[in-house]
């Protein structure tokens, strides 16, 4: 295998973001570290990528620097990978996704924080309540969000007001009593809305579990 260095270029990439050393970002970008916001970052740590698929992430920017995947797009990677590096299995598509999204960051196939989709805002809040509580506050509370699909109270999918963008949100009942609301808003259409997105779901989220918990 002709070995390309596409993950020393991820490196150095970090290291003109953050002004880190090269082993300070290669560290940081192997821990899954979230680091600075604007800085490039993996999908998870090379430990529980290499636990999931057999290979780390050098080995897997190898694979497909050698297989030619910059002349690819998105689509077809993930499916190469999935059908011939890891075996077809459905329940590794997440694995083939998280690869292919690594990976065409090294060759500004793509910008931090973008998907083939669009950009996205993530944000997650632990509230004091019942998963039914919190379900059924959130629904109710009147942000213009157009139920798509729902299982109460586990999971439920949103279209939004402006035609494009959805809502994706999972309910995770820790106790009786707590439950972990992990919020994605989807397709959105550059990395400065996605921040003010997130930004607004930070404050609704807080507020949803300073009124549940009072």
């Amino acid at each position: 295998m002709t070995v390309q260095k596409s993950f020393k270029r991820l490196v150095r990439t970090r290291m003109e973001k953050t002004g880190e050393s090269y082993t300070a970002a290669r560290a940081k970008l192997l821990a899954g570290d979230d680091g600075v916001p604007d800085a490039p970052k993996l999908a998870t740590s090379d430990a529980e990528i290499r636990r999931r698929t057999g290979r780390g992430w050098e080995e897997w920017f190898d694979v497909l620097d050698a297989w030619g995947a910059t002349e690819r797009s998105h689509r077809d990677i993930a499916k190469w990978l999935a059908a011939e590096q890891l075996g077809g299995i459905s329940a590794l598509a997440w694995d083939a996704q998280a690869i292919t999204h690594g990976y065409e960051l090294t060759r500004a196939m793509r910008q931090v924080g973008e998907h083939e989709d669009g950009f996205r805002a993530s944000v997650s809040r632990t509230i004091g309540a019942s998963a039914h509580e919190v379900y059924a506050a959130f629904l109710a509370a009147g942000w213009d969000l157009s139920v798509r699909t729902a299982t109460a109270p586990k999971r439920a999918r949103f279209d939004c007001p402006d035609g494009t963008s959805r809502v994706h949100v999972v309910f995770d009942a820790k106790a009786p009593d707590r439950t972990t609301v992990a919020l994605t808003h989807v397709r959105l259409r550059d990395a400065a809305h996605a921040d003010a997105v997130k930004a607004q779901w930070r404050e609704r989220l807080g507020a949803l579990r300073e009124r549940l918990e009072r």
